[in-house]
């Protein structure tokens, strides 16, 4: 992983999804009480818009299909449907399990839960039309957390890692290993909690990472080690 850029983040985010779209980031956080969905400035990290979600709710994954953001909870078994430009609320959909990451590759929704598997849900219905298990050289890859599709793969955090790793959809075996360790220093990495966040920025074929409770965001590149059979 090579930093390009650092950005300033607010640390009350406990960051559970990234997005970016047309020149914005989009955020969900999450923590026991107080979770918000917010478009953020990339260039100065300053919150332009947040929407609390009620206390009732978890916030988790975050996605963007067309002109929706659908941001899941985490033990409720709801994704929350917004406009992507005035975070209007458009609707409920329901799933079993937790809800942890979420991205979409153009066609389905692909949804993790912690465990080693990834779901593959219907863009409309949100119904599950398929799943794959995570693989690395043969043993499951678990605790798959946040999730990025980009160009037919799906990068994800791995839950208390520093590693992204990269994901064929198709057969689940995991194709790269990006070490995202070392990017806040000794005093930062204290305060701070795990890194996750992901977004692709299809402009410039860079990444935006951070994590939850960091001060920071970076752009990276992916310099991925090839792994796994």
């Amino acid at each position: 992983m090579r930093v390009q850029r650092v950005i300033p983040h607010e640390t009350d985010a406990s960051t559970q999804g990234l997005v970016w779209w047309r020149g914005k980031l989009y955020e969900s956080t999450g923590r026991r009480g107080h979770s918000e969905l917010r478009r953020i400035d990339p260039t100065t990290g300053e919150v332009e818009r947040r929407l609390p979600i009620s206390k009732l709710f978890f916030g988790e994954g975050l996605a963007q299909a067309g002109d929706r953001l659908v941001m899941l909870t985490w033990h409720a078994e709801q994704a929350f449907v917004f406009g992507i430009r005035d975070f209007d609320r458009r609707g409920t959909f329901g799933y079993r399990g937790e809800g942890w990451g979420l991205c979409h590759d153009g066609e389905v929704f692909v949804m993790s839960d912690g465990s080693d598997r990834l779901a593959f849900r219907d863009s409309d219905s949100f119904a599950v039309v398929g799943s794959v298990g995570v693989t690395l050289d043969g043993r499951p890859v678990r605790r798959l957390n946040a999730l990025e599709c980009v160009a037919g793969e799906v990068y994800a955090n791995v839950y208390r890692q520093d590693v992204i790793v990269r994901i064929d959809p198709t057969s689940g075996r995991v194709t790269g290993r990006i070490d995202a360790s070392g990017l806040l220093g000794p005093e930062e990495a204290v305060r701070a909690d795990v890194l996750n966040g992901i977004a692709h920025v299809a402009e410039t074929d860079r990444f935006l990472v951070t994590g939850k409770l960091w001060p920071k965001m970076f752009e990276v590149t992916f310099v991925a080690e090839a792994s796994g059979r």
